[in-house]
């Protein structure tokens, strides 16, 4: 298997961002690490591994970037408004300056977001605010709307709320989409969340289902036994969702 590292300076972070890239063919698939996780625990928890056959075969060629979750969503030590600008940094990073290297190794036109738990977040964000560049989001374990508590998890914006949160949270924006182009584009894209019937955010991926149900947008979402949120069950849910 082609496994190769990377790094270079971000002129939209204005820091150095690593990634690891595995495979040589086959779809691009963006993969967002689980809260402020790093670009080498999808490696580290045996999902890359998990996926060799594809990855061999040329049928995935994967894309494991680093987070910035720490000076982000989660830097509470940022006021809430510097926070989602930071996370809307993080995005530029992604669409600029990832998603073009990518197409620049591997020209096959197909890219998927993927990630587990807040990589689910990132990947479902990211794709469904682009649609047009997207053609298929797989996430594992997500939570979709980061504005308000769930269990022992709090709202990551303390109770601030703007225009830059709303369209960061798909509970939010999805169900407000009224284009006609951007709905058909949602509408092709293939939409998979999984999640385990004790999970904490359950109810949030059933309604987030609804929602996206509610604009015609089909979807897949498949339950698991227990929680469901670990790397031992995302090693088996990516053979069969990815």
């Amino acid at each position: 298997m082609l496994r190769a590292y990377h790094s270079w300076w971000s002129p939209h972070l204005q820091r150095s961002m690593e990634l690891l890239v595995f495979g040589h063919a086959g779809a691009r698939v963006i993969v967002f690490p689980t809260r402020s996780g790093r670009f080498f625990d999808y490696e580290n928890w045996g999902l890359v591994e998990a996926l060799r056959s594809s990855i061999e075969q040329g049928y995935l060629q994967l894309y494991c970037v680093d987070s910035i979750d720490a000076e982000s969503l989660y830097a509470y030590w940022r006021a809430p408004h510097e926070r989602i600008l930071r996370h809307m940094e993080y995005e530029r990073y992604i669409l600029d300056e990832v998603v073009p290297f990518s197409r620049q190794i591997n020209a096959n036109p197909f890219l998927i977001a993927h990630g587990c738990s807040l990589g689910a977040y990132h990947a479902a964000n990211i794709a469904l605010r682009h649609p047009h560049l997207f053609h298929k989001v797989v996430a594992l374990s997500g939570r979709y709307d980061l504005t308000t508590p769930v269990g022992s998890y709090p709202g990551l914006f303390d109770n601030y709320y703007c225009e830059k949160v709303y369209f960061h949270t798909p509970c939010h924006f999805i169900s407000q989409i009224g284009d006609q182009h951007l709905l058909d584009a949602l509408r092709r894209m293939e939409i998979t969340l999984v999640i385990g019937e004790a999970d904490v955010f359950l109810d949030n991926n059933r309604h987030f289902s609804a929602l996206l149900w509610a604009k015609g947008i089909w979807h897949g979402l498949h339950y698991w036994d227990g929680e469901a949120h670990r790397p031992a069950y995302w090693r088996r849910m990516i053979g069969l969702y990815l």
